[in-house]
């Protein structure tokens, strides 16, 4: 069965027939309500402007080789089993993501509710949250494969009925981030822009997507264009800093063929005033360890 993105009153289609335009964005990407207020003024103004913000030494280095050692305990002991929520590499067994990390891991449960993180996440989405979706991502030296150009937004919209871009994720570094081993590239500004995707929605695409998404991506006629008017930007930085982006900011990474590994811990916060509806351009919602829908705001200092 396939769909596509033709629900009435829909205001960010996805997943059509034919080309479309672009669309311009409404929605704020600094929600009003915001409290903790850990980001300063000028911060929340670049933010605002870019669509991402960077903070350095998030993690103090004990603590990165604390949760370094947990990313290698989740390794050992679940990357072996058959479960869902462990993807490997398309073409090897190499261990890609572990899904539902702070449910899986006790230590990364604190770290979401940690409130040099949540707070974060509460000022610039203006509300309670709670974690949409976690994961562990792991790149290895030599081998370990880039991502595609995509709107995360886009597949939440479209896959999961995320009504409106009101979410933000964390990609805390637990290596160093280079320029050449596979580091995050973002297109600045490109959150104000909305960009349909042509294509129906297999059922069941997340088998595929999680290793290689083809489906979901923007045209290279609208990435050209947005990358001619706001340039590409790329993460570096030391193991410990944190890269906050908006949810619907054009991003991807390359291939890591550097003996350098690239690792992280990505969480998704959501706002508990967006949450999940039926998709809008799927057969069906996919599964919880993805896309949760336990809308229960993170408690917290």
């Amino acid at each position: 069965m396939t769909v596509t993105g033709t629900r009435t009153g829909d205001r960010y289609p996805t997943r059509v027939s034919d080309s479309t335009e672009p669309i311009e964005r409404t929605d704020p990407t600094v929600w009003p309500g915001g409290t903790g207020a850990p980001i300063d003024t000028a911060t929340l103004a670049s933010y605002e402007a870019r669509g991402y913000l960077i903070v350095e030494d998030l993690l103090s280095q004990d603590e990165v080789r604390t949760y370094w050692q947990e990313l290698r305990r989740l390794t050992d002991t679940e990357g072996p089993k058959a479960d869902e929520r462990v993807i490997v590499e398309k073409d090897s067994a190499e261990v890609r993501s572990i899904f539902e990390a702070h449910r899986i891991s006790p230590l990364i449960a604190e770290l979401v509710r940690d409130p040099r993180v949540v707070n974060r996440a509460r000022q610039l989405l203006g509300s309670d949250v709670y974690v949409h979706q976690s994961r562990v991502n792991y790149m290895p030296g030599f081998k370990g494969k880039g991502f595609y150009w995509h709107s995360d937004f886009e597949t939440w919209h479209a896959e999961d009925g995320m009504p409106l871009p009101r979410a933000v994720s964390m990609s805390l570094a637990l290596t160093d981030n280079y320029p050449f081993n596979g580091g995050l590239m973002i297109i600045p500004g490109s959150h104000r822009t909305f960009v349909p995707c042509i294509g129906m929605t297999p059922t069941d695409h997340y088998k595929a997507s999680l290793k290689e998404q083809e489906i979901g991506v923007p045209s290279q006629r609208n990435l050209t264009k947005l990358a001619m008017a706001h340039g590409i930007d790329q993460f570096t930085g030391t193991a410990g800093s944190a890269l906050w982006f908006d949810a619907n900011i054009i991003h991807g990474s390359g291939n890591n063929i550097t003996p350098f590994p690239r690792s992280n811990i990505f969480v998704v916060f959501n706002s508990v005033q967006n949450t999940l509806v039926e998709p809008y351009a799927a057969p069906r919602p996919r599964p919880e360890f993805i896309a949760s829908r336990d809308f229960t705001a993170i408690s917290g200092d």
